[in-house]
């Protein structure tokens, strides 16, 4: 059930096909800090057919858990489907990545080539696997990566409280901030169920 402003909200988006006439807007279970509505639409539309219509949960936030890469994989731990991950830096820049796995610390990378990165610049661009190599996700206790071959695409450490994003092979993105080296705002992770 929901109410007649949440049913006029998704009527006014469109999905990413101008053409179709299919609703794109997910139902969040939690509010996010960090997404507003023209995010959500852009980001679901671009998510893999399999997570697409189910509802989005929040199992980890920095303004609601602290800051801490622990707790994060700790909330992480009964997750058995695929995570949306939400960085705003300082600079207000909205960015992340889309993971086929939970993240979880790994002695070697995981993940699968629906596996992507993307950014708000203010537009969306969403950077997909090369199939140069299968460097998609790699936790360790001190820190999360993200891309590989050379280069990082995208770097968190253990506070999450810093972090870089290069160029990488992995999915030939472009830096996701507007600085390689940022700090962190905020940070949300998503699931679907």
């Amino acid at each position: 059930i929901i109410t007649i402003d949440e049913a006029k909200r998704r009527q006014s988006f469109s999905s990413c096909d101008r053409d179709s006439t299919v609703d794109a807007l997910p139902m969040l279970i939690d509010n996010s800090d960090l997404l507003q509505d023209t995010h959500i639409e852009k980001l679901a539309c671009r998510l893999p057919a399999r997570v697409q219509g189910y509802l989005w949960r929040l199992v980890y936030s920095t303004e609601k858990h602290g800051t801490s890469l622990k707790t994060l994989y700790r909330n992480l731990l009964d997750v058995d489907s695929p995570v949306l991950l939400v960085v705003k830096d300082m600079d207000e820049q909205i960015f992340g990545a889309f993971s086929t796995h939970p993240f979880r610390v790994s002695e070697h990378f995981y993940g699968t080539g629906e596996t992507f990165l993307y950014s708000f610049c203010p537009e969306i661009k969403v950077y997909r696997w090369t199939g140069e190599n299968s460097y998609f996700v790699k936790g360790n206790t001190d820190s999360l990566q993200m891309g590989g071959g050379g280069h990082l695409g995208l770097w968190l450490d253990g506070e999450l409280y810093r972090g870089t994003t290069t160029k990488c092979a992995t999915f030939n993105n472009q830096p996701l901030s507007t600085q390689q080296d940022f700090n962190i705002h905020s940070l949300e992770v998503w699931t679907f169920e």
